[in-house]
């Protein structure tokens, strides 16, 4: 993508949004696989490369026709009854007894507390004049109403975003998933058929009341940060146990396919090729630009870092760790824990890069 929009590889952010309805790609992962000759892809290299050649296609067809950017413009609408926290059923201890997944059919689970979420959606819109080019939407939660049929859809984030541009053919409105790894909205949505368009409206509705506010200044100072982590590898982790697993024919599938994920990351740190954490700064307004499935403390704790400024936090970049809890959430277990491919120290790795970004 670089290469097509005549830039360097640091100048290039790329997130998804995380519809489990999706393919998942990892090379790395899929190469370990294809050596066993009896397992499912994890992603097909012909879909991919040709996934990969349509965007650089489109780049390269874009370049020509940029347009200047003028005015800058935020805002923040809540949006209600969306987001809610997955690790919400704790026993005495603290630790996690169930999580409460995007679609829950659990009633007790859906009476507990919403937790700790984001509760806004936050907007960027460009300007050229008093022309509005692009608006970046930003919002928190695993972005899926019902999921598993073998379909792929954008489902409710996607419903949302696709309203919002038929509306305004002549700008390009954009959607972001933010710091969600533990954020769903199970607590809302019990996952039948009609849920998907209720959940939308709602999204849709939070896009609608933060354009509402958008006020256009001209940019002034522009920035682009960056900064490069390596964050430390789950300590569990070894290459002879991984290998093991994946060539035991007796496990199934789900547990050979996963742990390539895993030995593709800890080859991937030991040859030390970083993850990049990124920020675009105008006048007073930042993104962040996070890894993989990071928890909502992250994105607080980003906007805590500059709480007069309006920082908009994309995360699902880089998926290579998987989940990024906080380190105090370790300790609890659960599901995501389980599936955290770094040590507690990624919290204190990926807080610094964050604190390099945004203090300034």
């Amino acid at each position: 993508l670089a290469e097509a929009a005549g830039t360097t590889i640091d100048r290039v952010a790329v997130q998804c949004v995380h519809q489990h309805n999706a393919p998942f790609a990892c090379l790395n992962a899929e190469q370990i696989i294809l050596e066993q000759g009896d397992l499912p892809h994890i992603v097909e290299l012909d879909f991919f490369n040709e996934c990969l050649d349509k965007a650089r296609k489109a780049v390269t067809a874009a370049i020509p026709k940029a347009e200047p950017v003028t005015h800058v413009a935020h805002s923040q609408g809540k949006v209600d009854k969306v987001a809610s926290n997955r690790r919400i059923d704790r026993d005495k201890n603290g630790k996690i007894v169930r999580m409460r997944g995007s679609s829950c059919k659990d009633e007790s689970l859906r009476s507990m507390t919403e937790g700790t979420i984001d509760p806004f959606l936050k907007t960027i819109a460009f300007y050229n004049k008093d022309k509005k080019l692009v608006s970046c939407h930003y919002y928190s939660t695993h972005p899926m109403s019902y999921y598993g049929d073998g379909r792929v859809s954008s489902d409710f984030t996607g419903i949302a975003r696709k309203q919002r541009q038929q509306e305004e053919p002549g700008c390009t409105h954009i959607y972001f998933t933010g710091c969600a790894g533990n954020v769903s909205a199970g607590k809302y949505n019990d996952g039948t058929k009609p849920m998907r368009e209720i959940l939308a409206k709602r999204i849709y509705d939070g896009i609608i009341t933060s354009e509402k506010g958008l006020k256009p200044e001209p940019v002034g100072q522009l920035t682009w940060k960056t900064h490069d982590i390596l964050p430390p590898v789950r300590s569990t982790f070894s290459v002879e146990e991984l290998t093991k697993t994946i060539s035991n024919k007796d496990n199934s599938v789900v547990n050979r396919n996963r742990p390539s994920f895993m030995l593709a990351w800890l080859q991937r740190v030991e040859k030390k090729i970083p993850i990049t954490l990124s920020s675009l700064q105008m006048n007073d307004i930042k993104t962040l630009h996070l890894p993989a499935e990071s928890f909502i403390q992250y994105q607080l704790r980003a906007q805590s870092i500059q709480p007069d400024q309006f920082i908009a936090t994309a995360a699902y970049g880089d998926g290579g760790p998987w989940y990024i809890p906080v380190a105090e959430e370790y300790p609890a277990g659960g599901y995501e824990v389980s599936v955290a491919f770094c040590d507690p120290g990624i919290d204190a790795v990926m807080t610094q890069g964050m604190k390099s970004l945004l203090d300034s």
